[in-house]
């Protein structure tokens, strides 16, 4: 099959992004070429300032280098800029009068930088902060002058400040606004990050607009429209980007604040996506690189025909880079009428937690000083968890407070929130690579290779992963000792082979007892069963103990107990004697009133005001919670949801797995995809029932029954 020629317009980490992912997907799918305006191969732009800081060289912040792009056969084209799309030839031109032919094209231009439009910005002294020229262009003259002006008081410019205090330079930060950060701080929090940044040496111009940068052939002055002026040598405008969106413009591609796209990145013209920066999705504008990603990761599903949900929006999450200073914010970090928070301020210890409320949900949260939770509660937002009032308050205490260690972190716990990286993987690379440093790490599995704020958090798991403290392997273990092939690898063979009968498995597989073993035939006859519900089966060595019991304690209090008795009824009723990976347990509760032990069954549904919650993977014999799945607002959803994830542990559990294992080992986020998926739901459901169905016609025509 010809593979269709596919054009990226942009260099930069979102586009490329997108293009690992497309082959990684189908790398035969695509002719692949990519035209960059910078003379660089694919670097991370974000990690500029910790280049100016000095924590980080230049050569270290590449993500791909020539190598990458050769291996993948894809044409890369560094300083040249495309710079006219005909959409009826469908050929792009280039600013070297190169014209190359697209099946389908992606636009990743990214943002430019704001230039103050005032007299004087045209002087030598005055950059911008975003491209390697322009921070090398920095630290050069940082060898010759003393003085320097950060226009801007967010991210960009705290950390462009703190690189050129680094520098040896005296540093003045001119901004705007009457506190810093004021998107993602709240003022209490902004005021002692202020603090902490004079003491490091910074100084604040707060309310102060530029009027005009004076100087003869390069920048001496700052006057600002107050009347006040200031002394520099060096101006460093980090006011702010704007989408760069000429060439769509210019190509006819709708535009408003940036290019217009919809969930699967599409533009207004046919077989042309744009993704990252210069995108505008549902109103909203990302320039933080989780959501480019995502939008990366979704627009490259689309463009290999995979069925998609598309791209649905992000919850913001921002982290200073300075060193010394932990800082996290997420979502709405501002009040308002519909809106509660919660605070702690420790002025001896110097941290500030905020977290803001709306509807038992956490939509909010600020960090400054004390920044471990950060994966946690970005992971609460993003599930949209509904919070008891009692659990909002524990929210606040952290995780050095109840002593939570690597060791207590689940393998599915999300490490590193841009890439999706989660402990198990890291500790997987580390033990099967023997990989020592974190920027090993990084090359491996991506963690803290993007905006590089997880780096401390890496650094700790690595740490624990090679100190006498950590007992857990990661290792893909065989069946049994007739075989040297994996539960997995067994049932994939069993599919493609099409193979039905315990025999079968032992001669076509080589087992190496021809009769099996006490561990391998009962679980052969159960993954038989799954792939040939039809079937009937030798249950000699099935587990008969794998009996679905739904309980309700009726005894505690007198609340309502008519929906709970009835589902528990309706559930008992539709999964009896269906054979599950290890025996599990279903609870109903009618109310919160069942103490502590309410949650421990491996599925369990309680009655609440706002519906029913249901918790996943607890352990009865180990006294263990489960966790908090959905709350599933009608009876109906509850039942549906309950069945769809007894149907997916069945299928997707190896045997004597108990749920709580499935669930540390899937991760509760994937298992929430598969389930909050109303097709991939209906599926599971639809599959159970035809399993039913066959069982029951097997009874009834057995000749027991007649």
């Amino acid at each position: 099959m010809k593979k269709q020629k596919l054009i990226l317009i942009g260099n930069g980490m979102a586009g490329v992004r997108c293009i690992e992912e497309i082959v990684t997907l189908n790398s035969n799918a695509f002719d692949i070429t990519i035209f960059g305006s910078e003379p660089h191969v694919n670097y991370n732009r974000i990690l500029l300032s910790t280049v100016l800081q000095g924590d980080t060289s230049l050569e270290d912040i590449t993500i791909n280098g020539r190598n990458w792009y050769e291996g993948k056969q894809i044409k890369l084209f560094t300083g040249e800029t495309v710079v006219q799309i005909d959409t009826a030839k469908q050929v792009v031109i280039t600013d070297k009068q190169q014209e190359v032919s697209y099946d389908r094209l992606i636009i990743a231009t990214g943002s430019v930088p704001f230039l103050l439009p005032i007299p004087g910005s045209d002087k030598k002294g005055v950059t911008t902060f975003r491209t390697i020229e322009d921070c090398q262009a920095i630290m050069e003259t940082a060898k010759h002058f003393r003085k320097a002006a950060v226009i801007g008081g967010g991210l960009l410019g705290l950390e462009a400040a703190r690189g050129l205090l680094n520098l040896g330079m005296e540093v003045s930060v001119v901004h705007i606004g009457r506190f810093l950060l004021e998107r993602q701080l709240d003022e209490t929090a902004a005021k002692m990050l202020q603090d902490e940044l004079e003491n490091q040496g910074m100084k604040f111009l707060f309310e102060k607009q530029t009027q005009e940068i004076i100087g003869n052939s390069r920048a001496e002055g700052m006057i600002f429209t107050d009347g006040t002026e200031l002394d520099v040598d060096l101006v460093v405008m980090a006011a702010g980007v704007r989408p760069n969106v000429q060439l769509a413009r210019e190509t006819g591609i709708d535009i408003n604040r940036a290019i217009l796209v919809n969930d699967f990145l599409q533009t207004s013209i046919e077989n042309i996506y744009a993704v990252g920066e210069c995108v505008e999705h549902r109103g909203s504008v990302y320039g933080l690189v989780k959501p480019l990603y995502e939008q990366g990761k979704a627009l490259a599903k689309h463009i290999c025909g995979m069925e998609d949900q598309g791209y649905k929006g992000s919850i913001l999450s921002t982290q200073l880079k300075i060193s010394g200073i932990e800082l996290f914010s997420a979502g709405q970090v501002h009040e308002d009428s519909s809106s509660k928070s919660i605070k702690l301020c420790n002025e001896v210890n110097r941290t500030y937690k905020k977290l803001i409320f709306k509807d038992h949900k956490l939509i909010g949260a600020v960090l400054l000083g004390d920044t471990r939770d950060r994966t946690r509660l970005l992971d609460i937002m993003v599930k949209l968890q509904d919070i008891s009032d009692p659990e909002k308050t524990a929210l606040l205490q952290s995780t050095t407070e109840t002593s939570y260690s690597m060791a207590q972190m689940p393998l599915s716990e999300i490490v590193c929130n841009c890439n999706g990286v989660t402990k198990g993987t890291i500790l997987e690379a580390v033990q099967k690579e023997e990989l020592t440093t974190v920027d090993q790490v990084k090359k491996c599995t991506k963690a803290s290779g993007s905006c590089g704020g997880c780096k401390s958090l890496v650094t700790e798991l690595l740490a624990y992963i090679k100190s006498d403290e950590c007992n857990e392997i990661v290792e893909q273990k065989s069946m049994c000792s007739c075989t040297s092939m994996t539960e997995d690898e067994v049932v994939q063979q069993m599919q493609q082979l099409g193979i039905t009968t315990l025999q079968e498995v032992t001669v076509e597989l080589n087992w190496r007892s021809k009769k099996g073993c006490s561990t391998c035939r009962p679980a052969l006859e159960y993954y038989l069963g799954m792939i040939y519900p039809e079937l009937p089966l030798n249950s000699t060595d099935l587990n008969t103990a794998q009996h679905i019991k739904a309980s309700i304690r009726e005894d505690v209090c007198q609340c309502d107990q008519h929906s709970a008795l009835k589902i528990a009824d309706l559930l008992e009723r539709r999964l009896k004697s269906l054979k599950t990976p290890f025996p599990i347990e279903i609870g109903v509760a009618a109310c919160t009133h069942n103490g502590d032990g309410s949650t421990i069954k491996d599925f369990e549904l309680m009655r609440m005001a706002r519906g029913w919650e249901i918790y996943a993977g607890g352990s009865e014999e180990m006294e263990r919670p489960g966790k908090l799945f959905m709350v599933a607002p009608t009876d109906e959803e509850a039942i549906e949801i309950t069945i769809g994830l007894i149907q997916y542990y069945r299928e997707s559990a190896n045997y004597l797995e108990q749920t709580w294992e499935w669930i540390e080992r899937l991760g509760l986020i994937h298992v929430r995809e598969i389930l909050f998926d109303q097709e991939l739901r209906q599926e599971l459901l639809e599959r159970l029932d035809e399993e039913l169905f066959l069982r029951k016609s097997i009874l009834v025509n057995s000749p027991a029954s007649k």
